[in-house]
């Protein structure tokens, strides 16, 4: 098995490579973000240990961009911050699993055995259909009537977004986080753009609109 570990703490990572290598892992071990970022990208790993705080381009940086290239593997994240609100920021920027320092090494070691597992089990297929349209997950794919409408990576985030939450009303401030992320240096007139693209993807001039503005709130798909 073939882990990236991307920690700055030379004593900590140092120690980790050892008893990684040691439980028979092979390990490429990196001290900032931009390297994390080029090694994940370039090589095929099993799994990365990802610390949040990395110099050049934070972990949970590294982690958001990974997840819209659309990468795929196990991302385990180490951080120092236990706060709630943390957490749930590192999981929703794509981390599969959260471990808070100081850890105990065998539950590090259980974690990475459990996100092993679990790439292990088959693909099941994955799709969300509303209306016309059907969003495959697992191939990054949206069809509508049998054909296939191309999107961006943030465009197809932004489907699979209305697609789960069908008539139900998403706040502008809950979209842009979500897609874009708390820090995302971004607006609602980024928003409103890729809503117009959407639309002219996937609306026909004489058919009812899909995406719908509510205004003063946000926007919901209708079916």
């Amino acid at each position: 098995m073939y882990i990236l570990l991307a920690e700055d703490d030379k004593k900590l990572g140092k120690l980790l490579s050892y008893l990684l290598e040691k439980e028979g892992f092979t390990v490429d071990w990196v001290v900032n973000g931009e390297d994390a970022y080029h090694h994940a990208i370039s090589t095929e790993y099993d799994l990365i240990l990802l610390d949040w705080m990395l110099p050049g381009m934070e972990g949970i940086e590294v982690c958001r961009r990974l997840r819209e290239d659309q990468y795929d593997g196990a991302i385990l994240m180490l951080t120092a911050k236990d706060e709630l609100d943390n957490r749930v920021m590192g999981l929703d920027a794509g981390a599969d699993d959260y471990l808070v320092k100081p850890f105990e090494f065998e539950e590090l070691f259980a974690r990475i055995r459990a996100l092993l597992r679990r790439k292990d089990k088959p693909i099941v297929r994955d799709t969300i259909t509303a209306g016309a349209l059907t969003l495959d997950r697992n191939n990054h794919i949206l069809m509508k009537n049998g054909r296939e409408i191309p999107l961006t990576s943030r465009e197809f985030r932004l489907m699979e977004l209305f697609m789960v939450n069908p008539g139900q009303v998403l706040p502008r401030d809950l979209i842009l986080d979500r897609i874009w992320g708390i820090d995302g240096e971004v607006n609602s007139n980024t928003l409103d753009a890729y809503i117009r693209l959407l639309r002219k993807k996937i609306e026909d001039r004489d058919e009812h609109r899909y995406l719908k503005n509510v205004r003063g709130v946000g926007y919901r798909l209708e079916p």
